[in-house]
Order: structure tokens, then sequence, then C-alpha cells
């Protein structure tokens, strides 16, 4: 099979494929998932600036990578922030999210941002060890806050 990366557009049979995934995604991460049709929804109207590569053939997605552009960074360097990156589970192991990483990297470069930031599961030895070998850097100096349901709404409010 010859999979390829490519920029997640409106193509309704990625999108399904994508979808599909994502279900697998939040089963493997032990989280709620929504209903198909809400997941569709979601991803075809994502937020501005979130971009998302898949490596597929054709239409069948075996991975993916969500991010953003950040500004400012460290010594005021614009960056990428890498919000997810998965693969389906019977393709770990054969360089697929490297290849996806890589494309990043270089997507990073040709934009001229300086860095790729990203947030892992800190149980997970396996990831851990994935983006070691590939030169990320833990950062135990950083702590990773999120602001949501509850909180979300009384600082609204």
């Amino acid at each position: 099979m010859a999979f390829l990366i490519k920029t997640l557009g409106q193509d309704p049979a990625l999108l399904a494929s994508l979808a599909e995934m994502l279900q697998e995604m939040q089963e493997h991460y032990a989280v709620p998932c929504p209903p198909s049709d809400d997941i569709l929804q979601g991803l075809m109207e994502r937020p501005e600036g979130t971009e998302i590569i898949v490596m597929a053939e054709e239409t069948f997605v075996i991975g993916f990578a969500a991010y953003a552009a950040l500004y400012p960074g460290p010594y005021l360097q614009p960056g990428l922030f890498l919000k997810e990156l998965y693969v389906r589970r019977q393709y770990r192991g054969r360089g697929i999210g490297h290849e996806l990483l890589t494309h990043l990297a270089r997507l990073a470069q040709d934009r001229g941002l300086s860095r790729i930031d990203w947030t892992a599961d800190a149980k997970d030895e396996r990831l851990l060890q994935f983006y070691d070998s590939i030169g990320g850097q833990q950062k135990p100096d950083k702590v990773f806050y999120r602001l949501d349901k509850d909180a979300l709404k009384r600082l609204a409010t």
C-alpha cells in the first residue's frame, strides 16, 4: 500500500475515515466519545487556525496530526502546538508517527516557525520512548493546566 500525507480538507470519505479513527482514539484513551455525526460535524466545522494532516491511502486514514500555529513563544518566536498525534493500533511501530512528525518539522521550518510543542501521557512509557527517540525534550519546569466544564463556566461568568 502507498500511504501519503495529505492536508485534511472537506473530502467526505476522508472525513468519515478520520471520524472512525477518532472513535478508536477515544476508546484507546478510555474517554467518552460523541456520536459519529457529531464527530463529522466537528471535523467539518473545525475552528479557524486548526490544521490536520492525515496519512492515508486514498481515503483510508491510518494516522493523523492536529496542530495550530502559536505566537509568542520563547524569545518571542512563533511555533507549532501539536494537539494530537495518533496512529491506528494495527499500524503502530511502522514509522507512521515518525513520518507525520517529520512532515510537521518540515512544515514548521518552511513557515519560519522555531519549534513544535506538545503534551504526552506521563504514564505511557512506549509513547515517551518514541518522543525521546526523535529528539523531543521533556520540560519538567512546565506544568500543564486545563480549564473546562464547570471551571470554565465559573470563570466565564
